[in-house]
């Protein structure tokens, strides 16, 4: 263990050190929100890919596959499938833009009032994802090194708030990177396998678990469906994807870069939950399930060996929820300040937007406290996020004639919607987001065909 404690504490060295180098290239807003938007295919895949890939992704689909085995790698897949699709499609035209937030698209679509009410929704999401990728962070630090959860939450939390207030998107990219080989090599190239080897191989495998667990639809078309409604639409819509989108160098870069990371996002899930089966056959009676991966660490790796893929889990976590923390105070500093300073987002500084990150890296915290289970935090964001802006931003993009006013009633039903049937039915019911997107579009759709049309008024007739 002392062994294992040294190759932490020098991860955690670096990505601080790193995090001070990237304060030196962060000089202007620019720099800082969006990496001066000039990276290449290299950067840019291993950026997005970790950040996609953190506690519901590494910690969550471990559990996934030891409760349901192979189908638990669905959430990785519509994730990373996500990222394809936002990749070819999005990617060239959001380019064009030279934005910084996804709300900034609706106040050219619509007007500064659904900016303002999208930026809202967007802010809670931004913080349930740094929160949900902190709390992974405690609860790894927590059975691995015997330390209570509420200090593994300040000490790791407070790791990544630091590195990402001092440095920003250059810090976040450089951190990612390291990270990203690091998760690879950790949990893909040595986790894996001597996990399987532990259990027996392959043939222990499949001899020693039920058929189900090696059925793709064994965890449920029905939850296999939420899964790509919640995360593969709330891909195309994340401030913390988008903001990832807007550091590509060209658009071939973030078509071509973009699409491998998410093909490596969908056979990173199938590792993650063929861990968790091993894990089932090594450890077949956990007392919680969130621990699996913990365990399996535990139970397979030797001395130093463990080291290196704690700190390979700890990346996974860490750059999921910096890239969080990020679109949170992105957000904050361009859609919401300006209600309150008078000025345009736009006016904003680097050193404004550290103070942002610095705040809301306070408020992650305090969310991980209060929050235990990862996939339900997750679920949580998204179930807001998609919910209450999907239809609208869609509207933007395709229905010309979209009011503001249907822009509006149609975020904040879909997000009442969702909030009130995630406290009635529990956070892991699929109910919530099939209701509110349905009340969401429908009420987009009633008040557009409700209203006067834009042209209609600006008729002579």
């Amino acid at each position: 263990m002392p062994l294992d404690i040294f190759v932490v504490l020098l991860y955690v060295a670096a990505m601080l050190a790193l995090g001070w180098y990237g304060m030196r290239r962060a000089k202007t807003r620019e720099d800082y929100l969006v990496a001066g938007r000039n990276l290449g295919p290299g950067f840019y895949l291993g950026t997005m890919a970790a950040t996609v890939l953190g506690g519901a992704s590494t910690i969550g689909t471990v559990r996934l596959g030891y409760v349901h085995g192979l189908s638990g790698f669905w959430l990785c897949a519509a994730l990373g499938l996500g990222i394809i699709g936002i990749s070819l499609f999005l990617a060239k035209p959001l380019l064009k833009l030279k934005i910084y937030t996804v709300t900034q698209v609706l106040e050219r679509r619509y007007n500064p009032t659904a900016r303002h009410a999208s930026a809202a929704i967007m802010l809670v999401y931004a913080l349930m994802i740094g929160a949900t990728s902190t709390i992974a962070i405690g609860s790894v630090m927590q059975v691995l090194f015997g330390i209570p959860f509420w200090v593994s939450i300040l000490v790791g939390g407070g790791i990544v708030v630091a590195y990402s207030t001092i440095g920003g998107m250059w810090s976040l990219t450089l951190t990612d990177i390291v990270q990203f080989l690091i998760m690879t090599i950790g949990l893909v190239f040595i986790l894996l396998p001597l996990s399987i080897g532990d259990a027996g191989g392959w043939d222990a495998l499949v001899a020693k678990l039920p058929a189900s667990y090696f059925s793709l639809s064994a965890i449920g078309w029905d939850t296999i469906l939420t899964y790509f409604l919640i995360y593969f639409f709330g891909i195309f819509i994340g401030q913390d994807i988008w903001q990832r989108v807007f550091t590509a160098r060209s658009a071939k870069v973030a078509k071509l870069a973009g699409s491998a990371a998410g093909l490596y996002c969908v056979l990173y899930g199938l590792a993650a939950a063929l861990i968790g089966m091993a894990a089932k056959v090594l450890l077949p009676e956990l007392d919680n399930v969130n621990n699996a991966f913990a365990s399996i660490v535990q139970a397979s790796l030797p001395d130093g060996i463990r080291g290196l893929v704690i700190a390979a889990a700890l990346a996974a976590l860490m750059s999921t929820a910096s890239a969080g923390l990020l679109a949170a105070s992105t957000t904050a500093a361009q859609d919401l300040w300006p209600l309150f300073n008078g000025r345009q987002g736009e006016d904003g500084s680097a050193h404004e937007n550290r103070v942002f990150t610095l705040l809301l890296g306070l408020a992650v915290l305090a969310i991980a406290l209060l929050v235990s289970d990862v996939i339900s935090a997750l679920t949580l964001a998204y179930n807001l996020l998609v919910g209450g802006m999907l239809v609208p931003l869609l509207g933007a993009i395709y229905w010309k004639r979209a009011s503001t006013l249907a822009a509006i009633a149609s975020m904040l039903l879909g997000s009442l919607t969702a909030a009130l049937f995630m406290y009635r039915d529990g956070l892991d019911a699929n109910t919530p987001i099939y209701y509110s997107l349905a009340v969401s579009a429908l009420s987009f759709a009633l008040l557009n065909l409700l209203s006067r049309r834009p042209a209609a008024l600006a008729s002579p007739a």
